[in-house]
């Protein structure tokens, strides 16, 4: 079975203007919602081999929150930072392993999750997590299949 879990990163703080895009961090809501979102991923049963993260600050640590949950390590891949759907698919499929977790940044996010979903996810607000699940345990096929279950959670 292949599985994937898009996350998108946790509420980031705007309160520093002149701060770079790719270095704002989670605001409190943020903090609160990764590890409670992260919680409910690994009480689901989902299980994952690694995380792919984007570098960005607020997907790091949104990343962290979830590997101290589900066990496993963050692999960051500069390619996510502000990726488009194909990009953050392409990214699963090539790790080759069985249960990814993506966390990356909009509108990527949403785009891959309405795909996936046949657009029943519309939007993937921050901290939301999205779950898809192939009876195949290959990803080429896996990838040019439609889901066979999926699952959509937000932390409101």
């Amino acid at each position: 079975m292949i599985r994937l879990a898009l996350v998108r990163h946790a509420k980031s703080d705007w309160g520093d203007p002149g701060l770079d895009d790719h270095d704002r961090p989670l605001n409190d809501r943020g903090m609160r919602d990764a590890p409670r979102m992260a919680r409910r991923l690994a009480e689901s049963g989902f299980h994952a081999d690694l995380i792919l993260s984007s570098t960005a600050l607020r997907a790091r640590t949104t990343a962290e929150a979830f590997a101290a949950e589900l066990g496993v390590g963050v692999s960051l891949d500069p390619e996510l930072y502000g990726a488009p759907a194909r990009t953050l698919l392409a990214a699963a499929v090539a790790t080759r392993a069985p249960a990814v977790v993506v966390v990356a940044h909009d509108p990527g996010m949403s785009v891959l999750a309405a795909h996936l979903s046949d657009d029943a996810i519309s939007h993937m607000p921050t901290c939301a997590v999205a779950t898809f699940a192939w009876e195949v345990d290959d990803w080429d096929v896996a990838s040019a299949l439609d889901p066979d279950e999926w699952t959509f959670e937000t932390p409101r």
